[in-house]
């Protein structure tokens, strides 16, 4: 085996990029295991075989073991007040309790405390990688959830180390005695609620922050990066106490108040109700005064902000419908403007920026693995402010469904129309029922969010005639079946869609055909069957189509030619499709082609020697495809490439003569095995950078 050495440390390094997303640790175990078999026996291909299965189980299992946040000091908000409820979570451990609750108001921290609990040493060396963090939320998919851990059990009767479930935001001791069937001698489980559940384990109570952890945490807040503020103690120590030392209420306010005038924390605690979060009602209308103090300096950040509430509460927002949606509603540019608004709600502590791989944030400013976060009651901020207008005059429309149970006003709407630009609809396992005949004229942005298996886009759809942008989410285990696609074809301005975990079996059969469509993007979705066999040419049904994005696609395992007929195509990014091994021959006659990302499709054998005729390319990114052994001999005829990524190509040994032509190329990312490869070409380059990234 000496001789297959590297190319297993490879794939293992690309499997560990891979579970980034959903980092299902428990699989190293056998995948250890099946090592010292497979160099027994002398045979890679098994061993490459059964990382391909452990690949595929892990993406299904989607168990998210959180991660360590970034601190930006030692008065980091991740720790403040935390020593001290930590010891006593790991003593009840320690004590035999198996069953812990721990409870406490919105806002008060149950949830880092958790998070912080998963991550100590101790609790680590005792439970290894048998470590289950598990959102449940208000309004839970429970078959989504028991179906993943029961898969994950049936994997895990062979091992003997302990199992820690955590379960986060339990709002019903009856979602409880769903995880019986769990139970085993070995298993430890920590539930975070606002109710005590004195039936299912011990109940421990997570107190406010003492004065002195408040206090800190408050000037941490107020004093972030370049900016800070000095306000005279008294008048610190009387806005953490109307914010009833609760941490997010103190870090939320705290940030906005940050750089502000001494008069401005004055007329903002005058703002303040003397019963200020005695009840979410007055958790609400506090930040509502926060929110519109923040609108009068920068409206887009607070436009941004309450668009948060247009998806399901306690899910991960991808970065990129966010985006699409940005672009679209408020003309911003679509490089810049979206992000840094993100990163200015994350500063504000009004969400959480979450990078599964941090590597991505510094390569290419690529969003397939970038999501935003937001607490419960933030989010509620959010619809409070949205919802606060007449239904007919809302700037957006949030309906969030429960079983058939449509809200009064819409079972009784005849003809009034709605004025909304933006409009989400959100619905539980449950639902089955028919939308009514919505009157929508002004909607630009639709946001679909479902749980049951099969779901048909509701029939107004096809007149929202200034619809501009599409997402479609299924929050379930397999892609979903999504019907009525064709109602799309008759819309005249719909320039962007996003689908994440859908499967549309009629594309291929129901022509449908998109004129304005400029941009489609498909995360987890089943799409190799309907490229293959769609019966019209894709330069037909999406004549104008500029972006494409497949990523983590697992059917996809051919790019058909008809592909190569897109001629306004200008970014093609096929990202972690680990089954895809073939590109179409006749890719080089994408003209128009500026962006190649090919990242991580394991598979990927080589790239079409037609590829020396995109002249206008100017970044390829091949990162992670390790079955790549060559690049095209003419390469160097790709006269605009300014950028190439090829890190982890661990087969490919050497470089074709021609790249010593790539005049413009500036910018190569590799690891240290694949810089040496261009040592013998750096003569040939004035100003070329070579970024070297291990891993």
């Amino acid at each position: 085996m000496p001789k297959y050495h590297d190319q297993l440390l490879e794939f293992d390094r690309s499997l560990k990029r891979q579970l980034d997303l959903i980092p299902v640790q428990a699989l190293r175990d056998g995948r250890t295991s099946l090592l010292m078999q497979t160099e027994q026996a002398g045979k890679l291909d098994e061993l490459i075989g059964y990382e391909k299965e452990n690949l595929e189980l892990t993406r299904r299992i989607e168990r998210i073991l959180p991660k360590p946040e970034t601190e930006t000091s030692k008065a980091s908000p991740l720790k403040v007040g935390l020593g001290v409820p930590l010891k006593e979570l790991k003593k009840l451990l320690e004590d035999g309790v198996s069953r812990i609750v721990l409870t406490g108001p919105q806002g008060h921290g149950k949830t880092t405390l958790a998070k912080q609990f998963c991550q100590d040493k101790d609790v680590k060396d005792i439970f290894k990688n048998n470590i289950f963090f598990v959102l449940v939320s208000k309004k839970p998919n429970l078959e989504h959830i028991v179906q993943q851990l029961y898969r994950h059990k049936k994997y895990q009767e062979q091992g003997q180390n302990p199992v820690l479930l955590v379960l986060d935001d339990v709002w019903s001791e009856s979602v409880l005695d769903k995880f019986d069937q769990f139970k085993m001698s070995n298993y430890k489980i920590l539930v975070t609620s606002i109710s005590e559940f004195p039936r299912f384990g011990y109940a421990y109570p997570l107190k406010p922050l003492n004065d002195e952890d408040a206090m800190t945490l408050f000037h941490h807040s107020t004093s972030l990066g370049d900016k800070s503020s000095y306000v005279p103690q008294p008048l610190a120590r009387q806005i953490v106490e109307r914010c009833k030392r609760f941490p997010l209420a103190i870090t939320a306010i705290g940030r906005s108040l940050c750089g502000q005038s001494i008069e401005t924390w004055t007329r903002r605690l005058g703002s303040f109700d003397s019963s200020l979060f005695d009840s979410e009602t007055d958790f609400l209308g506090c930040f509502q005064s926060n929110l519109d103090a923040l609108g009068k300096k920068r409206p887009s950040i607070r436009e941004c902000f309450i668009d948060l509430g247009s998806f399901p509460e306690n899910q991960r927002i991808h970065v990129a419908d966010l985006i699409d949606i940005w672009t679209e509603l408020y003309e911003l540019d679509e490089d810049t403007l979206p992000i840094a608004n993100l990163h200015e709600l994350t500063s504000l502590s009004l969400a959480n920026y979450i990078v599964t791989r941090e590597e991505k944030m510094k390569v290419d400013g690529y969003y397939s693995e970038h999501f935003l976060t937001q607490h419960y009651m933030l989010r509620q901020v959010a619809i409070y402010r949205a919802s606060r207008d007449a239904i007919a005059h809302r700037e957006r429309l949030i309906l969030d469904i429960c079983g058939n149970n449509l809200p009064s006003w819409l079972k009784e709407q005849k003809a009034q129309p709605v004025k909304a630009r933006l409009l989400s609809i959100s619905t539980d396992g449950m639902f089955s029922t028919k939308w009514p005949n919505m009157q929508l004229p002004e909607v630009e942005v639709l946001v679909l969010t479902f749980q049951t298996k099969s779901y048909a886009l509701p029939e107004f759809v096809e007149k929202l005639e200034k619809l501009k942008a599409l997402v479609v989410t299924y929050y379930g285990s397999y892609p979903a079946e999504l019907r009525k696609f064709q109602l799309l074809g008759s819309l005249p301005n719909l320039k962007r869609i996003r689908l994440e975990r859908i499967s549309i079996p009629s594309i291929s059969k129901i022509p449908i055909v998109l004129k304005s469509l400029q941009k489609i993007s498909f995360f987890r979705c089943n799409i190799g069957q309907d490229f293959v066999h769609c019966s019209i040419k894709l330069s037909d049904a999406l004549p104008n189509l500029a972006e494409m994005n497949i990523d983590f696609c697992n059917d996809l395992m051919e790019l058909p030619d008809k592909l190569c007929g897109l001629f306004h195509l200008k970014k093609l990014s096929i990202t972690n499709c680990c089954r895809l091994s073939t590109l179409p021959v006749g890719i080089g006659q994408l003209a128009n082609l500026e962006v190649l990302r090919l990242s991580s499709c394991t598979d990927l054998l080589k790239l079409p020697g037609s590829i020396r005729k995109l002249k206008r390319l100017n970044f390829l990114d091949i990162s992670d495809c390790f079955s790549i052994m060559e690049l095209p001999e003419y390469i160097g005829e790709m006269c605009s490439l300014r950028k190439l990524n090829i890190r982890h190509c661990s087969k490919l040994k050497e470089l074709p003569q021609s790249v010593s032509k790539l005049e413009q190329l500036k910018d190569v990312i590799c690891d240290e095995a694949t810089e040496k490869l261009w040592q013998p070409f750096l003569p040939s380059f004035r100003n070329i950078c070579i970024k070297v990234k291990a891993m």
